[in-house]
């Protein structure tokens, strides 16, 4: 019987010049144990091993199973990068200010956009720095470097380009000073408060990434009287219609005659999460106000009104290039957060002149 264990566990040892039985050795010493009950890694009895009946072919498997490793994983380091350079067509071009990237690809398709003389009909193509671009056969200028504005929103605007109802929209009320900007997140024609507006793609989708880690904060006035525990499934995470909104932080500041002042922060901002999470436990949402969008505050700005962030705080707090004129080497570590400083402010188109206001 001893003999018999010693030639299986050799022909199996044996098997060692194949290269491939190199790899996991260990684990197909345990599987022929527990299916066979012959040789395995237990010493004594029936079960004499690897190790006892063949030690010399133990450092060749292990050299096998290294060499092996190392091939497969020159392999898969080794691959070609074959991507083109450059970004998108769609992409440099909503940079420049042309129009969204949806536009942009609707003009491509109507055979408004020429890269280097000649009409393109798809935007599946990379161009770099070195490709001239037309648009309706005007050259387009290089786009502009990423810029962050804080706006106050207020009530009576949708958050969009062209609503199809024909009501007025935040960019149709923005000064005309601005350049094409994209705003980060939305608010509901029933809110008010911050909001973000870029004229980079990148940053919009950086800083809507509920990865990124920044509380939007929110003062909401519901009808009635709540109490804690009215309140306490909001704070656990609830589910409204299918979708699960993830816990919310709320405290309740105060009431006032028929009304209560909530303070509400989200990490995710879906689709009219605050009213509709509200909505679940029995409140009535009657003014929402977003005051904070992570480290950049309301503050005191009046309804309409609009702050560029200066380019250092584009590099400390969000780890991106500055504009012109600015300090270079932006920082990558968002957990370096100072409280936000503006440029001027500006109004909405109501009449009123550019106002200049102190950096905060």
């Amino acid at each position: 019987m001893r003999r018999r264990v010693g030639a299986f566990a050799g022909a199996v040892t044996g098997l060692g010049h194949n290269r491939a039985f190199g790899v996991g050795q260990d684990r197909a010493h345990r599987h022929l144990a527990a299916r066979t009950g012959g040789a395995g890694l237990r010493k004594g009895g029936l079960h004499l091993g690897f190790e006892a009946a063949h030690p010399i072919s133990l450092p060749r498997l292990a050299a096998l199973d290294k060499g092996f490793r190392n091939a497969i994983s020159g392999r898969m380091t080794d691959k070609p990068d074959n991507s083109p350079p450059g970004d998108r067509i769609a992409k440099v071009l909503a940079r420049a200010g042309i129009a969204s990237r949806r536009e942009v690809e609707r003009m491509i398709a109507a055979g408004r956009v020429s890269v280097n003389g000649a009409v393109i009909d798809s935007p599946a193509l990379n161009v770099t720095g070195r490709d001239k671009l037309s648009v309706d056969g005007r050259p387009v200028d290089a786009p502009e470097a990423p810029r962050l504005w804080l706006y106050h929103k207020p009530l009576g605007l949708v958050t969009t380009e062209r609503d199809e109802q024909g009501r007025k929209t935040v960019f149709a009320a923005l000064p005309e000073e601005l350049p094409r900007v994209v705003s980060v997140g939305r608010l509901d024609i029933n809110s008010e408060g911050l909001l973000l507006l870029t004229n980079d793609g990148g940053i919009k989708r950086k800083l809507e990434l509920p990865s990124t880690g920044w509380l939007r904060k929110y003062r909401v006035r519901v009808k009635g009287a709540p109490d804690e525990a009215q309140i306490a499934p909001l704070r656990a995470g609830i589910e409204v219609e299918g979708v699960r909104f993830q816990p919310m932080t709320v405290s309740i500041d105060r009431v006032q005659g028929a009304n209560a002042w909530l303070t509400v922060s989200i990490r995710e901002g879906k689709n009219r999460e605050v009213r509709r999470a509200a909505a679940a436990v029995g409140l009535t949402v009657n003014r929402l106000i977003r005051v904070s969008y992570g480290p950049f505050q309301l503050g005191q700005f009046k309804p309409g009104e609009v702050s560029e962030v200066k380019g250092r705080v584009l590099r400390d707090q969000l780890g991106m290039a500055s504009p012109a004129g600015d300090a270079a080497n932006p920082s990558e570590n968002l957990g370096k957060r100072r409280a936000p400083t503006t440029k001027t402010v500006l109004r909405s188109r109501d009449g009123h002149k550019p106002q200049r206001k102190p950096a905060r």
